[in-house]
């Protein structure tokens, strides 16, 4: 899951169009992410305060390169157990497992 560079602007519109609110950007965090000793994921998560959401306040944002060679938009939502840009990440790779 090769991280993209993050563009504000399409983020705020991918967090608009998965959870249906606006949003401003707070700051970005670089984030690695290790399993078994390797590196997993790597690369700049986006840290949004959320206008108007209904259950929460934050919401962490970036793009990557799924399997087939496409942008996918990521908006994870600041809820337990995500509480940080990391733990946003470790839910995405997770579900993806799931899958």
């Amino acid at each position: 899951m090769p991280s993209r560079p993050n563009n504000i602007e399409t983020l705020n519109r991918a967090i608009h169009r998965l959870h249906g609110c606006d949003s401003t950007h707070v700051e970005s965090v670089r984030v690695v992410e290790y399993f078994d000793g390797a590196v997993a994921w790597q690369g700049v998560v986006e840290v949004f305060d959320l206008i108007d959401h209904p259950t929460a306040e934050r919401a962490y944002a970036w793009a990557h390169e799924t399997d087939e060679g496409k942008i996918r938009y990521v908006a994870v939502l600041h809820k337990p157990p995500v509480d940080t840009p990391g733990a946003a990440v470790r839910a995405l790779i997770a579900a993806e497992q799931q899958k």
